[in-house]
């Protein structure tokens, strides 16, 4: 041990049957390893099939991912099948063939109702529901898709693109009703089988260049007629629209001219009533002043006014310090007969 310890190369060379034996192990460990176990990666299902011995045939059980034993020499196998979304692509911009998930074939030529064809790119997403199904069903391997979803998914997008027309393909509601119908056909045809459709996409749709110019320079004149018929329909709206416009002007001058008349009424009937009460103020004014008249004539009317009026006069001749007055004849004043003086004012004696 020493020696192993201090040199290892003089251990194997003294032992030459050892390090053979050992290599030889490892080599057996490696072969069978290789020979009696099959890897199942994580995007894989495994499906075991034995063709020898006991419970011969393929069982029903499912392997996920790991190391599995299957007996080397033809006794078992192990069929892997995808895990994840697998893509069908039916085009004519691509070679047929497999690379990876996806599968390229020619694009489906369809028939529309009006009798002309059509070429179109669909890609259909899938995937492995039960891959039991699928290698009892289909087989092993890649059938699934060359005996398959192949083999149904064409004549069943020709069966529900079909009854679309020529035009019709343009309409994208009506086209992704059918594809969605189609998807529904495939999925129910495929469930049995152990597969299951995600997706059916239409990527592109081309006729003969014939019958392409044909629908484009028709679908130009529809847009032109489109467009005639859309800028008529804005000056239509537009003549509305000026005739709502002009009519609220109307509506609006009508609105300001009764306001203004029911202005001027009010007025008018303010000025009407003013001049009503000033009216009739004015006659009681009146009626006053002339029942007052008609008092101060009855007043003056009354005995011994003429006294009173005499003594008004009299005071005329207050503040006069001479006054040249004959004093004899018919005319003559005397001012010490107070009697004449009092008949002269025009005042009675009695």
């Amino acid at each position: 041990m020493n020696n192993f310890d201090d040199n290892p190369e003089n251990f194997f060379t003294r032992n030459p049957a050892v390090v053979t034996a050992f290599f030889v192990f490892l080599l057996l460990f490696f072969l069978a390893y290789n020979t009696c176990f099959t890897y199942i990666k994580p995007n894989e299902y495994g499906i075991k099939k034995v063709n020898i011995g006991p419970n011969k045939g393929i069982h029903r059980k499912v392997y996920g991912t790991g190391m599995h034993l299957v007996l080397p020499m033809g006794f078992q196998k192990m069929h892997r099948f995808p895990r994840d979304v697998q893509i069908l692509e039916m085009t004519n911009l691509l070679p047929s063939g497999q690379t990876g998930k996806r599968c390229f074939q020619k694009a489906v030529r369809i028939q529309t109702s009006d009798g002309f064809f059509v070429d179109v790119d669909v890609s259909i997403f899938y995937r492995i529901e039960d891959p039991y199904k699928v290698i009892k069903i289909i087989g092993p391997g890649y059938r699934f898709i060359y005996q398959g979803i192949l083999p149904k998914a064409e004549p069943i997008l020709k069966e529900a693109l079909g009854n679309l027309t020529t035009e019709e393909f343009y309409n994208s509601d009506l086209r992704v009703e059918k594809v969605e119908y189609a998807k529904r056909l495939l999925d129910e045809e495929m469930a049995s089988k152990g597969l299951s459709i995600d997706h059916i996409f239409i990527r592109y749709f081309r006729y003969s260049d014939e019958i392409q110019r044909n629908i484009e320079e028709k679908k130009l004149k529809d847009q032109a007629a489109f467009k005639s018929q859309s800028e008529s329909r804005a000056s239509q709206e537009r003549n509305k629209l000026r005739q709502i416009i002009e009519e609220g002007k109307a509506r609006v001058l009508i609105r300001l001219q009764e306001g203004s008349a029911y202005v001027q009424k009010k007025n008018a009937d303010k000025d009407l009533y003013v001049r009503k009460r000033r009216a009739e103020a004015d006659l009681l004014v009146k009626i006053a002043e002339a029942e007052k008249s008609r008092l101060i004539n009855k007043a003056l009317q009354s005995p011994g006014v003429d006294r009173r009026v005499g003594l008004e006069m009299a005071k005329a001749l207050k503040g006069l310090e001479m006054v040249i007055l004959p004093s004899s004849g018919e005319d003559g004043l005397n001012p010490l007969d107070l009697n004449k003086v009092i008949t002269m004012f025009g005042v009675s004696n009695d």
